[in-house]
């Protein structure tokens, strides 16, 4: 999908909100007409300064995601399994990611630091011949990641450091991820994103990046079904065959609750997840998955049992850190004003002074 043209951003950003021709030029008090900003789409006129701010603000973005040209285009996007998702909810999911590219790259200009890129090509992608494959994959990838057989304690930041641009954000609760690449204006290779819905379960979104992973590593001539074989190596990447043997052995008749929440807290993955992975090597046999799933992991799929998250820090935990870490190295060092870290970073004054002085002191004597 093309975005390199106000016209385009345009229409992208009127989808998201939901709205037709008509409709947003109601909502913008008919300061131009319904036929006036189609021609807009289409690239046949441009609008002034005054309809271009009351445009975006009508939208809900900024006059530069309109009128910029970083992103030039969106590929590979694929939504997996959202067959209910909506255009206005696709939108959703294309604007934040090419929202968050812009201001990513535009801190890398800024410091002049080299794009940080995982550059997937034909050459390395990974071949499935059949569903099976998938777990050998995920092991033949770990050896060449030097990850061992260990669980993975931050998913997030394995993706970050191998280069993948990370967007963590609040999307339709009915899409739990998206990767895709992205042609920027200042690089010739494309920037590989994966974007993950904040409003789920940390369980969720660690099982999610691991099956856009594996998506995005896939050889597309690959024989088979793409989702399920990215569901199957999600599970073989996160818990191995070897660690989860050495764990609770072999074969097992049965497993207690206790067992079953020490091992998901461990793996960082959902109840339900790790059922599977014990079905799928073995270690359990498929009555025992049928009872499991007919008694007490019965309302595990709506209700996770001891959640990695409280409450409290829901979407807080394993967050992308080096977008932000980029902004606030170019803030103390003076390359951006505050005003530009507001807006890079979208958090409000006494948010970013407080990353830069920290905590006041509990000691501090309000009387002095």
């Amino acid at each position: 999908m093309r975005v390199n043209s106000f016209g385009e951003r345009l229409k992208l950003a009127r989808r998201r909100s939901n709205l037709s021709l008509r409709a947003l030029a109601h909502k913008i008090q008919s300061r131009v007409s319904a036929q006036a900003i189609g021609k807009y789409e289409r690239g046949e006129m441009m609008p002034g300064t005054r309809v271009l701010d009351v445009l975006s603000k009508a939208l809900g973005v900024s006059n530069h995601f309109l009128m910029s040209a970083q992103v030039l285009e969106l590929r590979d996007l694929e939504f997996r399994r959202e067959t209910r998702a909506s255009p206005a909810d696709l939108a959703v999911v294309e604007l934040a990611i090419i929202d968050h590219v812009q201001r990513y790259c535009s801190i890398e200009r800024i410091l002049q630091d080299v794009s940080l890129t995982w550059r997937g090509s034909r050459n390395n992608r990974l071949f499935i011949g059949f569903i099976g494959e998938a777990e050998f994959l995920a092991m033949e990838l770990r050896k060449r990641w030097h990850l061992g057989d260990d669980p993975i304690p931050n998913m997030t930041e394995l993706l970050e450091v191998l280069g993948f641009k990370v967007l963590l954000t609040s999307l339709p609760e009915h899409i739990s991820g998206v990767a895709c690449s992205v042609r920027h204006a200042n690089d010739n290779s494309p920037i590989t994103v994966i974007a993950v819905n904040s409003r789920h379960s940390l369980e969720l979104r660690r099982l999610t990046l691991a099956r856009e992973l594996g998506h995005c590593l896939f050889d597309p001539i690959s024989p088979v079904n793409h989702e399920k074989a990215a569901e199957e190596f999600a599970g073989a990447f996160l818990v191995t065959r070897s660690h989860l043997e050495s764990q609770i052995g072999t074969r097992r008749n049965a497993l207690s609750y206790d067992e079953l929440v020490q091992l998901k807290r461990m793996y960082g993955i959902s109840a339900v997840a790790l059922l599977s992975c014990l079905n799928r090597y073995g270690i359990i046999e498929d009555k025992t998955l049928k009872y499991a799933h007919g008694s007490y992991a019965r309302r595990w799929k709506d209700e996770e049992p001891d959640p990695l998250e409280p409450i409290e820090l829901a979407g807080q935990l394993e967050k992308p850190q080096r977008f932000e870490r980029l902004c606030y190295q170019a803030l103390v060092e003076r390359y951006i004003s505050i005003a530009k870290a507001m807006e890079l970073l979208r958090l409000p004054l006494h948010r970013i002074e407080q990353s830069l002085t920290g905590p006041l002191s509990g000691d501090a004597n309000p009387n002095v």
